[in-house]
């Protein structure tokens, strides 16, 4: 009986092995992007770190803990129906304003100066298991096929919710440009990308590219695409053009970044900022809804696109519990102009006139 328990142990580690060779999981970087990382002040004692001390759970936190509560979690955490989304013809989508799309969660199109930027588009799950992170369901579904040539791609961080692979690999042909966090760069060329076709930033550093003016600055979070943690870098921007200041936030939980940024880059005419997977059991990576009406006036955005929320149940809270509560403070709030379009609604950057709240209906 030994004998066949050591052979299925030994086909399980195999299996695990081969898995763990993927595409999905990314590329390594080369021995000049090995020494890039290494020369970053933001890279020390082997990863890259926070500005602030930062632990991805709180010590007490464990992760059987954390699987318990969600095994046994009561809250809503997905739809009962299907979301309804607005079906754009984003390949012959013409506008004489700046616009914005959001597709769900943390995934968006800014059509900005005949310009077309894509950030984080996630259209699969946000996991490389098929098990685990699958979307909700939409009456329609946006991929890779809906876009038009993509004039600039951004990349906030190489989590499977941000970074999706095969929406990557479908997007790369059409894509003229990528901007993305220190190390992110070695994913990308794995899967095909050309290098020249790729800038990395570091926090605080500056690209002037098709007329758009583009910092990366910092976010409080993580990385990882496998075990290791902290191998890539992760990011928030600055996106400027000649008559638009956006802050795109990526994921990050509350610090004093956001009014360092504010102080010096601000004020915004709109803040894209999560609000949404956030849990007591990991409080400093994610912020809570009052956190994120203060990194909004922390910034001295004029508007706030909360993001990260109606794609992915990644959390035990209820799916609206992000959005009513923000809303909520919104409506309290003089201070707190919240844009709220609907799945693949067009927004115009210019009139900023879409706070319906569609999700309780």
């Amino acid at each position: 009986m030994m004998i066949y328990f050591f052979v299925i142990i030994a086909i399980a580690a195999m299996a695990t092995y081969l898995f763990l060779q993927s595409a999905v999981f990314g590329g390594s970087p080369t021995e000049t992007q090995v020494k890039q990382i290494e020369a970053s002040p933001n890279y020390k004692n082997g990863s890259f770190q926070n500005l602030s001390p930062t632990t991805v759970s709180l010590p007490e936190s464990s992760f059987f803990k954390v699987l318990q509560e969600f095994i046994f979690n009561k809250e809503e955490t997905e739809p009962k129906q299907p979301i309804k989304v607005v079906k754009t013809d984003l390949k012959n989508l013409k506008s004489d304003e700046p616009l914005i799309i959001w597709f769900g969660h943390s995934s968006y199109l800014m059509l900005i100066d005949g310009k077309t930027i894509l950030v984080d588009p996630v259209f699969n799950r946000a996991s490389p298991i098929p098990l685990f992170g699958k979307p909700f369901k939409y009456s329609y579904d946006y991929s890779a096929a809906d876009f038009p040539e993509i004039d600039l791609l951004i990349l906030t961080h190489d989590h499977y919710d941000h970074l999706d692979y095969p929406t990557i690999q479908k997007l790369i042909p059409k894509t003229k440009n990528f901007i993305v966090p220190l190390g992110v760069e070695a994913h990308l060329i794995y899967w095909g990308a050309k290098t020249e076709t790729i800038k990395s930033l570091d926090w605080y550093d500056e690209t002037q590219l098709l007329d758009f003016k583009i910092t990366a600055t910092p976010a409080r979070h993580f990385s990882g695409r496998k075990f290791t943690r902290g191998n890539t870098l992760w990011s928030s921007f600055v996106f400027k053009s000649d008559k638009l200041s956006i802050y795109l936030g990526g994921d990050s939980g509350y610090d004093t970044h956001f009014k360092t940024i504010g102080d010096k880059y601000g004020p915004f005419d709109l803040a894209i900022l999560e609000c949404g997977q956030y849990g007591v059991n990991w409080p400093l990576i994610h912020m809570f809804p009052e956190q994120v009406a203060l990194a909004t006036a922390d910034l001295r955005a004029k508007q706030l696109l909360p993001v990260h929320w109606a794609k992915f149940s990644l959390a035990l809270h209820a799916w609206t519990e992000p959005i009513n509560k923000l809303s909520h403070i919104a409506d309290t709030t003089q201070n707190l102009n919240l844009q709220t379009p609907r799945i693949g609604e067009p927004l115009s950057l210019i009139k900023m006139d879409k706070t319906i709240k569609w999700w309780q209906n």
